[in-house]
C-alpha cells in the first residue's frame, strides 16, 4: 500500500495547516472553551462557506467533494494539532458517516445538502455504562402502529447539547446484544427530546447528554432495517475511531513541538535544556511515538476509504481502527504527559499551552475506548 501524499493531498493537509494557524490560535481555542457552545458559530459558518470541508468526503451528487477519507484524516490530524474547537468531528465524522453507511436515499437527500450548507450534526449510542460495544446501546424502543417510541438517555454525546441533526441508536425493548438494534436521524428540537452540557476535564470539545422520554419517531426517520443496524453502526464507530486516531496523532506532534520549544529556551545550570542527553532521549521517545502512530493512522483512514467505497479491505476496518486508535491514544497521552513533566512546575498552569493538550490527550483516550479496550478487541478477533 502506497502511503505517499499525492499532489492534491499535500495541498489539502497544507491549506488546512496554514488555515488553522491563523484561526485557531492560544487565544481563540481558550475563547471558545469558555463558552457553553464550545464553538465560535461564525468561524464555522466560514469554515462551510470558505473552505468547504464539511463536504470533503460527501458525493458529488448531493453537492459534496467526493474525496476520500484519506483527505479527511489529513486535515483531521492538522485539527488535532491546533484543537480546533468545532462541530466539525461530530458533524461530518459521525453525523454525514451515519448518513453514508446507514441513511436511506430519501434521508441522504434531504440531510447531506443541509449539512453541507452549514448545519450540525451528531451520533448518540452510548448509555451511561462505560461500554462502547453493542452493550453500550441502552435506550430502548417499542412500535406503535408505524411509529416508534423511544425512551432512555444518552451520554459522551459530542456537541449533543448543539446539533441541529441527531442520529440515535435504540434497542428494541426486551433486546439484548447486537439485536434489535434500530439507528434513527431527527431533528435535535423534535418532541420529547432534552438535551444538556456536560462539562468535562477537556473544555475543547463539549460533550452533552441526551435524554428522550415518549419521544415519537416517524417511519421516515428510521436508517436502514429496523432491528438489524448493529454492522452498520459498528462500521460508523470504526471509521469515527479513525478519525480520533487522526485527530490524537495532530496532538502528539504538537506536544512535542511546543516541548521542545520550550526546552530550547529554558536555562538551567547556564545552559538550555535541551542541551542535555536525557531530554534528548526523551524528545527521542516522543518522536517516535508520533512516527509510528501516524503510520497507524493512515493505513486505517486508507482501510476507511475502501470501507466507503465498498473495496476489499472493508472486512479490516474494525481491527485497523482499534490498532490507530490504541496506538495513537497511548502516544498523545505519552506525549503530552512528558511534554508536562520536561515543562517543569509550569507545565500545569494555565499560561501554557501543554495543560490543553494533557487534557485532550486524556478525553481522548477514554472517547469510543481506550488502549486497553482496543487491544482486547484486536485479541478477540484474532480467536474467531
Amino acid at each position: 500500500m502506497d502511503f505517499t501524499f499525492t499532489e492534491e493531498q499535500l495541498m489539502i493537509r497544507d491549506t488546512a495547516e496554514a488555515f488553522l494557524a491563523e484561526v485557531s490560535t492560544s487565544a481563540a481555542v481558550r475563547a471558545a472553551m469558555a463558552t457553553e457552545l464550545g464553538y465560535d458559530a461564525e468561524l464555522w459558518q466560514k469554515i462551510c462557506d470558505e473552505m468547504f470541508w464539511q463536504a470533503i468526503h460527501i458525493p458529488e451528487e448531493y453537492g459534496g467533494m467526493g474525496l476520500g477519507y484519506v483527505e479527511l484524516v489529513a486535515m483531521l490530524e492538522q485539527m488535532g494539532r491546533y484543537l480546533l474547537c468545532s462541530p466539525f468531528y461530530s458533524t461530518v465524522c459521525l453525523g454525514v458517516n451515519s448518513l453514508l453507511i446507514a441513511g436511506t436515499p430519501e434521508q441522504k437527500a434531504e440531510y447531506l445538502p443541509r449539512i453541507i450548507e452549514g448545519a450540525t450534526a451528531t451520533l448518540a449510542y452510548t448509555g451511561s455504562n462505560g461500554r462502547w460495544d453493542a452493550e453500550a446501546v441502552t435506550a430502548t424502543y417499542v412500535r406503535s402502529g408505524d411509529e416508534y417510541v423511544l425512551n432512555g438517555s444518552w451520554r459522551y454525546v459530542p456537541d449533543g447539547h448543539s446539533a441541529q441533526l441527531l442520529v440515535v441508536a435504540a434497542r428494541e425493548e426486551g433486546s439484548s446484544g447486537t439485536s434489535g438494534i434500530t439507528l434513527f436521524i431527527v431533528p435535535a428540537d423534535s418532541q420529547g427530546i432534552t438535551r444538556e452540557w456536560l462539562p468535562t476535564m477537556d473544555q475543547t470539545r463539549k460533550q452533552a447528554q441526551i435524554v428522550m422520554a415518549d419521544a415519537v419517531m416517524a417511519p421516515e426517520s428510521v436508517m436502514n432495517e429496523p432491528g438489524n443496524a448493529w454492522q452498520l453502526l459498528e462500521r460508523i464507530i470504526g471509521l469515527a475511531t479513525v478519525a480520533v486516531a487522526a485527530e490524537q496523532v495532530g496532538g502528539a506532534q504538537q506536544a512535542l513541538d511546543i516541548t521542545v520549544a520550550y526546552t530550547q529556551e529554558r536555562v538551567q545550570f547556564g545552559r538550555v535544556i535541551a542541551g542535555y542527553q536525557a531530554i534528548k532521549h526523551k524528545a527521542a521517545d516522543m518522536m517516535v511515538k508520533v512516527e509510528a502512530g501516524r503510520s497507524a493512522a493512515y493505513y486505517a483512514a486508507c482501510v476507511a476509504d475502501e470501507t466507503l467505497r465498498g473495496g476489499s479491505l472493508a472486512s479490516e476496518l474494525g481491527d485497523a481502527a482499534s490498532v490507530a486508535k490504541a496506538w495513537c491514544s497511548d502516544a498523545f497521552f505519552f506525549n503530552a504527559g512528558c511534554g508536562i513533566q520536561l515543562h517543569g512546575g509550569v507545565g500545569f498552569t494555565w499560561e501554557y499551552d501543554i495543560q490543553l493538550y494533557f487534557k485532550r490527550a486524556k478525553s481522548s483516550e477514554t472517547f469510543l475506548g481506550t488502549g486497553a479496550w482496543h487491544r482486547d478487541s484486536i485479541a478477540a478477533s484474532l480467536l474467531d
